[in-house]
């Protein structure tokens, strides 16, 4: 077998552990699913896996890069002719939630990880140098962050606290949605209306 034919079904297999692995976490949370029930559900060894990923838990950090990834490719698409930022505040609401309901799982492992979260050894919160999942998930952020500040026409001290109570506010009807399918909402489309008015309505306040 030669290098390059190597190298891809290297690329299909971590491929294919990275999305049982999904599944699993989804499933079960990522706190509950161990390397040798991810290796049983592809089909390989344990040790075959190793070649792949050290631990569940590095699974579960490539699969929290790849969502904030995903969620930022979104946000880049909803407001890339969108010049006016309240506008861009309500579509990054909106694309937030509308990915947490496309891809309940990719949303869970990013959002809501039900596996014990220890801060890494000298976390720093500059891009250049912190977590990979961190980097992703503050670049992701950051977008909200910009657009209030274009609201605010200042950023100053408080620009982080809006920033995250906002992201609360959507992160909330997110998380309820997936977590809570059978509750009787109302209209999805007019709940969400209201959750991003809320929103907008409380930087208002503040701008």
């Amino acid at each position: 077998m030669n290098a390059p034919t190597r190298r891809a079904r290297t690329g299909e297999r971590r491929e294919q552990i990275l999305e049982v692995a999904l599944r699993l976490f989804g499933e079960r949370g990522a706190g509950n699913v161990t390397t040798r029930q991810i290796a049983e559900a592809v089909g390989i060894s344990q040790p075959s896996l190793y070649a792949h990923f050290p631990s569940a838990e590095a699974i579960a950090d490539e699969l929290c890069v790849r969502a904030f990834a995903a969620l930022q490719t979104r946000f880049a698409a909803m407001v890339a002719d969108v010049a006016d930022p309240w506008q861009r505040i309500d579509l990054l609401g909106r694309a937030y939630i509308e990915f947490g309901l496309d891809h309940p799982d990719m949303y869970r492992i990013a959002f809501m990880p039900t596996r014990e979260m220890q801060p890494p050894p000298g976390m720093t919160f500059d891009l250049a140098t912190c977590d990979p999942g961190l980097a992703a998930g503050l670049r992701a952020f950051a977008d909200l962050g910009a657009a209030i500040v274009a609201v605010r026409g200042v950023n100053d001290d408080h620009t982080a606290l809006i920033a995250q109570a906002i992201w609360s506010a959507v992160h909330g009807v997110t998380s309820l949605l997936i977590a809570k399918p059978y509750f009787p909402w109302a209209d999805r489309e007019r709940l969400i209306g209201e959750v991003m008015a809320m929103a907008r309505g409380y930087l208002a306040l503040r701008a």
